[in-house]
């Protein structure tokens, strides 16, 4: 079993990119299909803790239930975010991605290789094509 888990949406450009960086190391994550498989309400606070952020820098704003469920409004406790975020799996921003270095909310992509234990293992380029690592496994930016 993987010591790093990504929380992962297939249908996200970042997701996928940040998948292959963690794959670019050597290593097949665990991967959770979150929208599939919610965290559990426990998971989801932790995950905010490990990360050191708000429930509300998790939130996804560029989707439906976000405008639908008025959550733009500072009226809402850190409680009342996450039982939004586990009523719509689609409100947590991805991915999230757990290794023994950390817990980071990688956006963009290439945050992940901050808390990847092993280095790249050749070059990599987003599916935009912009390169993020050379040959020799080294980060360009």
């Amino acid at each position: 079993m993987s010591n790093i888990t990504i929380y992962h949406n297939p249908e996200c450009g970042t997701s996928r990119n940040t998948l292959e960086l963690i794959r670019n190391s050597g290593v097949e994550p665990t991967v959770i299909h979150y929208l599939e498989t919610p965290p559990s309400r426990d998971t989801l606070v932790q995950l905010i803790a490990a990360m050191g952020i708000t429930p509300r820098a998790l939130l996804r704003q560029n989707v439906p239930p976000y405008e639908a469920l008025g959550l733009a409004e500072e009226r809402f406790s850190d409680d009342e975010l996450i039982d939004a975020m586990l009523a719509h799996p689609i409100l947590i921003n991805r991915p999230i991605v757990v290794t023994p270095l950390g817990t980071r909310l990688c956006r963009p992509s290439e945050r992940v290789l901050d808390i990847l234990p092993d280095q790249q293992k050749g070059a990599f380029a987003k599916e935009d094509g912009e390169q993020v690592v050379d040959a020799d496994g080294k980060r360009l930016k």
